[in-house]
């Protein structure tokens, strides 16, 4: 049986680069809401998944100081909050899901399920939060005048706050706590609305949630991180995790996840796996190659050491250029994923590094060609990982108009999209229809009170 794909389209740092396009200087951009109102609406009526937005406070510094470069190009320096853009997004779709970023470094629990709980409400069960620790750490941590922590234990702080957010989520609200009931002029009762008491290493607590209980109940859990730690991560809790590698990489990441997913008891197929990935097409194979070198050779190696900086925290410009990145920087309290990546016996130089930034930043390489060329391709790529989807990132021009109306309408052909989204919900629309809330096999459904009868 051909397996449908889950598709996300992702929105970050290259949706800053429309504003130099030619021609396009005085056109709508990531800082007005009718740019967003309409990517939400083509997303909608090509029947993707989610739309999907990265996020973090942080930006490339080095030695403690944000690098001019990013100012200058902005390379993952101007951003707004997505948060704020979701309730509007929902109010112009129906199915379309919305996903977005907090990192478990900077908001406290009772702050982010108050947070999207509120947005699953408003958006009738089509919310998803992408759980990380942070990108450009060490900005953040000066951001906020907070010690940067040890890399390991900034993900043993994420467990603790998504298993603390699962309490808040799963077990402070009965089902059928709520009453509304204008007769008796009841709201809840009070019986079937617990306090959370938690003492644990980075979080303590005691309180309620005081917005009741949503669509999803708890919304669907993403992950973005491919070092050991965050693959156990997502193996715990994440329903769904972004992956960006070659091949070989990529297959290898997956067996893990879903190998730690079974021994956590909760099923091979429990964690929906996604590629990320830029796809250009074009009307022949020539011309899509042609295009990728001309955005190529628009990024000077500065400008790819800035973004390699932000994901994590190394200046290879001062490394020799012609050797490869040395072992130990993998061993610091950086953002490890892009550094593990380009480490072991068949590691490429620090310039063949900065070259890899120039063509496809975190992504992998990208699949070029007709839309023809490029569905063989992923379905090369899925055969080959066994991944469940793909992670879009935009064209150069900051649109996904072309996979819209060129690659999907191919994919589909090939019956690896489905003809319609499942059920109204985010959680459904990856799992199927019937699958509003969190499986019996998650963690956080232990937390879950059944209704008392007082």
């Amino acid at each position: 049986m051909t397996k449908q794909l889950a598709i996300g389209m992702f929105q970050g740092g290259r949706v800053r680069d429309t504003w130099k396009i030619p021609g396009r200087e005085h056109e709508p951009n990531f800082t007005d809401l009718d740019y967003w109102l309409d990517l939400a609406r083509k997303c909608e009526a090509a029947g993707v998944d989610f739309l999907f937005f990265a996020d973090s406070y942080g930006y490339p510094t080095m030695d403690s100081s944000i690098i001019p470069t990013a100012i200058e190009r902005n390379v993952q320096f101007t951003t707004v909050d997505p948060h704020t853009l979701i309730s509007a997004l929902a109010a112009v779709t129906t199915k379309l899901g919305l996903v977005t970023t907090t990192s478990t470094m900077v908001e406290a629990p009772p702050a982010v399920t108050r947070q999207y709980r509120s947005l699953d409400h408003f958006s009738k069960g089509r919310v998803g939060w992408n759980i990380v620790t942070g990108s450009a750490q060490a900005a953040s941590a000066l951001l906020f005048g907070e010690p940067l922590m040890p890399h390991d234990d900034r993900y043993a702080k994420a467990a603790e706050h998504v298993d603390l957010s699962l309490r808040f989520w799963e077990g402070c609200w009965e089902s059928d706590a709520l009453v509304k009931d204008a007769a008796a002029g009841v709201w809840a009762d009070p019986n079937k609305v617990h306090e959370i008491e938690y003492e644990g290493t980075y979080f303590s607590t005691k309180g309620v949630l005081v917005t009741p209980p949503s669509p999803q109940v708890t919304p669907v859990l993403f992950q973005a991180g491919a070092s050991a730690p965050g693959r156990e991560l997502a193996a715990r809790y994440a329903e769904a995790v972004f992956l960006a590698a070659e091949s070989t990489a990529l297959a290898a990441q997956i067996a893990d996840i879903r190998r730690q997913a079974v021994e956590f008891g909760r099923g091979s197929d429990a964690v929906k796996c996604l590629i990320a990935g830029t796809f250009r097409v074009a009307d022949s194979m020539a011309e899509a190659q042609a295009q990728h070198q001309a955005a190529i050779d628009r990024i000077s190696l500065e400008q790819a050491a800035t973004l390699y900086a932000y994901f994590t925290g190394l200046d290879l410009l001062s490394f020799d250029l012609d050797r490869p990145i040395p072992a130990s920087a993998a061993n610091g309290d950086n953002g490890r994923t892009n550094i593990e990546r380009f480490l072991g016996p068949d590691a490429p130089t620090v310039r063949e590094v900065l070259e890899e930034f120039r063509a496809n930043g975190v992504m992998g390489k990208p699949f070029l060609g007709t839309p023809e060329e490029i569905a063989n391709q992923a379905e090369a790529m899925i055969a080959a990982t066994d991944a469940d989807g793909f992670l879009v990132q935009p064209e150069a021009d900051g649109s996904h108009d072309a996979f819209f109306t060129r690659v999907m309408p191919e994919l589909r052909r090939r019956g690896l999209l489905k003809d319609d989204l499942p059920g109204d919900t985010l959680r459904e629309h990856l799992f199927g229809e019937g699958a509003v809330h969190l499986p019996e096999s998650h963690p956080g459904a232990a937390y879950r009170r059944t209704p008392s009868l007082v």
